[in-house]
């Protein structure tokens, strides 16, 4: 792969755009993804703590600004080391760091409410109506229900990016080539990941619907992604930034997640460092005088720094299979604080994942998705009947409509009638699910 095409700077779906040098397409990217509503709902919008109470809990919002900060610092180190070595020019670490730390920010722009469980929620739901032979149901092509079955936030992102928000249906936000090449982790339509046998990383999930296939073609080409075919069908071997987005990701998670454990009362004070100690070593200061909140928000802040340079050294060590896109790993697990990430990771998925409310709340969360999809899947069942007519929908499934704020432009198939419910359900805030989920009970 070449850095030239790489960090493309044309806009999606815009070839008449000419990229301005006092205001790179990169920085305008991350404007209109900052004042997207998209990206503002994630405030709203679980990271693992569903509906806390409690203000200095994590949400998406402040996880992705936070993930773009890490992934600026990721950037500007490995940028400057591929200027030492001659493979972009002078000054392009700027864009290298530019194009991470936006594609950081939209990383989870796709996710619905409730986080992973809403995931799982969605895809039961939609499994459970093709399995009953329901009208409009019955009707989509086998080969596309993957999509529904196996929801996927990723490819419900790059579908905002690319055809909801902004220039609907031409282009979505047009963000440049680059950025979208950055920020798709799985290259890869959910039909065509079934059949391929690989282990390769990027077919672990799906990332693109078949609805903005043309859309990603079109980045996968300009950027120069190595194409593979399996059976007439193309799937692309991952941008070498992806690696460096999914290295912050998995840093301010990890690290994050314990400070946020502490805050709720799920670990000790003691865990925490524990956990961050063995990654950043026991400082030479005197921390005796800090309360344990400050404790622990000196260790995070440390830990960071350590887990960045330690990703840094990973992509050096692996930067020709990166580039070749033969490369199928996490930068954390190839990285030198490896045992570290493994040992936290534990830690949460014993401590964490499990807690009480969090189980609570996620079976809570399951009920109100599918109550709202129970609730709102009857306006596209009736609007089939009518022909994709909204005008002749009866009196009850216009104020349905209304009342829930269901978006019907675009619905002519059973194909877009089903992303179309998707789309609402996904972009829910959690607590606006419960709120809807209750009207639609008549509770």
């Amino acid at each position: 792969m070449d850095w030239a095409r790489l960090l493309d700077g044309h806009r999606l779906q815009d070839p008449a755009y000419a990229e301005r040098p006092n205001r790179p397409t990169y920085v305008q990217d991350s404007d209109r993804i900052t004042f997207s509503a998209p990206f503002r709902r994630l405030a709203n919008k679980t990271q693992v703590h569903p509906l806390y109470d409690n203000d200095h809990i994590h949400h998406r919002l402040i996880h992705s600004i936070e993930t773009g900060s890490v992934g600026r610092s990721l950037g500007m180190e490995v940028g400057d080391w591929l200027e030492q070595q001659e493979a972009v020019p002078a000054g392009e670490r700027h864009k290298i760091a530019g194009i991470i730390g936006t594609a950081c920010l939209a990383h989870d722009i796709g996710n619905p409410p409730f986080g992973h469980s809403g995931e799982e929620a969605i895809g039961r739901w939609f499994a459970e109506k093709f399995a009953s032979d329901a009208p409009l149901f019955s009707e989509l092509d086998p080969d596309l229900r993957l999509e529904f079955e196996k929801f996927e936030g990723n490819a419900q992102g790059f579908r905002i990016l690319t055809r909801l928000e902004m220039y609907r249906n031409e282009g979505g936000m047009r963000l440049s080539r680059g950025v979208l090449g950055a920020f798709s982790k799985y290259p890869v339509t959910a039909r065509v990941q079934d059949q391929v046998k690989s282990d390769y990383c990027g077919l672990k999930k799906f990332g693109v619907f078949e609805s903005e296939f043309e859309q990603f073609t079109e980045v996968a080409n300009a950027v120069g992604l190595p194409s593979e075919t399996h059976e007439s069908q193309t799937w692309w071997r991952r941008h070498p930034l992806v690696f460096l987005v999914e290295a912050a990701d998995d840093i301010c998670y990890n690290i994050l997640d314990l400070e946020d454990a502490y805050t709720s009362g799920d670990l000790s004070a003691e865990t925490v460092i524990g956990h961050l100690e063995p990654m950043t070593g026991k400082s030479n200061q005197d921390l005796s005088h800090m309360a344990d909140p400050d404790r622990i928000a000196y260790a995070r802040a440390r830990g960071i720094g350590i887990a960045i340079s330690a990703c840094v050294e990973a992509f050096k060590e692996n930067y020709a299979p990166i580039m070749d896109g033969t490369f199928s790993g996490a930068l954390i697990d190839m990285s030198a604080k490896a045992e570290e990430f493994k040992n936290i990771k534990k830690l949460a998925k014993e401590r964490l994942f499990t807690s009480p409310r969090k189980t609570e709340l996620e079976v809570q969360g399951r009920n109100s998705v599918h109550r709202v999809l129970d609730g709102v899947s009857g306006i596209y069942v009736r609007l089939q009947e009518v022909g994709w007519d909204g005008e002749k929908l009866d009196s009850y499934h216009r104020q349905l409509i209304k009342a829930a704020g269901v978006d019907i432009r675009d619905v002519t198939t059973p194909y877009t009638a089903l992303h179309s419910l998707a789309d609402y359900v996904s972009g829910m805030t959690d607590r606006f699910a419960v709120k809807t989920a209750r009207m639609l009970s008549g509770i």
